[in-house]
């Protein structure tokens, strides 16, 4: 029996059933109270169900959202390339051992960098006594060849007919070449092997010794544009830069009333010098080549191809830039620069 009918009978029945209509009254209204509870119960259970559903609507609408954010998280790290595996080589990795390896690894290298270094050197130095020595060895039967003809000229000068003398002038002339390819090698290896000793060089004396100690032809004019400076460098290597160009515009110089002007400008750390001629002048195509030891333009007797590679080798070991103007038929201007 429900407690609040209970509560009710008992309470009226001790009086007797002389109210029996309250008693029924009370009956029903017990009733009605109790339809009342449960249909308050109900009613928040219904509220608790929907709260609970809007609760577990929530839950569910955020789990997908958890999905959502999952699913853009597992897409970043596959375009990563971090999957588990990844992540555990990570975890798994020892920076000191890396650095330790790497650091194992450089000393290798340098010690392979430093042992290719010396073997360089030691060919390099083998290389630089072989050219002495080759070059001692062809000299002396050069000199020997070339006296030997200037001989025989001179004693049958009225025997020989002129196409013999042609013959024999054409012997010495490639005698004379032979002997300016054996310079030009020594001096050339000799190039990297002199120590540099730097001094004050006054390029006019420098100049001025290089015009007096070299032939020149008669119809070739050498000149000075403005007085040259007086430079903090090697005296012997200056000497091979100025003798070679100057030399170079001589030789090919072609025309009847032949020019080379020698000039500087100067800037703010260096010198610009230019040596100009009005000869042959060089193509395009060529004016890369003419830096290449044994290269030549032409056939010129006169001519070793290594006097404008010694200048570009003297050049390019003190950080010096050369370049060329030239037209073919007009003339070609060298400019270098020497810093001060």
């Amino acid at each position: 029996m429900n407690s609040l009918l209970k509560r009710q009978i008992g309470k009226h029945l001790n009086n007797g059933l002389n109210h029996m209509d309250q008693f029924l009254g009370s009956i029903n209204e017990s009733y009605t109270n109790y339809e009342d509870q449960i249909a308050i119960l109900q009613h928040s259970m219904k509220i608790s169900s929907d709260e609970l559903y809007q609760a577990n609507q929530k839950l569910r609408d955020e789990s997908d959202s958890l999905k959502e954010i999952n699913k853009n998280l597992e897409f970043i790290l596959n375009s990563m390339s971090l999957d588990s595996n990844t992540n555990e080589a990570l975890n798994d990795f020892n920076t000191s051992d890396y650095i330790k390896q790497q650091t194992i690894e450089i000393i290798k290298i340098n010690k392979q960098r430093e042992e290719l270094l010396k073997n360089l050197e030691k060919q390099n130095q083998s290389l630089n006594e072989y050219a002495h020595i080759v070059s001692h060895d062809l000299k002396s039967p050069l000199r020997s060849i070339h006296s030997l003809i200037t001989w025989i000229k001179e004693d049958n000068e009225k025997s020989f007919n002129e196409k013999t003398n042609n013959y024999f002038s054409l012997i010495q002339k490639k005698v004379e070449k032979m002997n300016h390819l054996i310079q030009g090698i020594l001096t050339y290896s000799k190039i990297d092997k002199v120590d540099i000793v730097l001094e004050d060089v006054d390029l006019n004396d420098q100049v001025n010794n290089i015009i007096n100690m070299i032939f020149i032809p008669s119809h070739i004019e050498i000149i000075i544009k403005n007085k040259l400076p007086v430079i903090r460098n090697d005296g012997f290597r200056m000497q091979q830069l100025f003798q070679n160009l100057i030399s170079n515009a001589i030789n090919f110089n072609d025309k009847p009333s032949g020019t080379v002007e020698i000039s500087y400008v100067e800037e703010e750390d260096h010198f610009v010098f230019s040596i100009k001629d009005n000869g042959v002048g060089i193509s395009k195509k060529n004016q890369t080549k003419i830096f290449q030891i044994f290269e030549s333009i032409n056939d010129d007797d006169k001519s070793s191809g290594i006097g404008l590679s010694i200048v570009k080798r003297i050049l390019d070991n003190s950080n010096e830039k050369i370049w060329l103007d030239s037209q073919e038929n007009i003339g070609t201007t060298f400019f270098f620069t020497l810093h001060k």
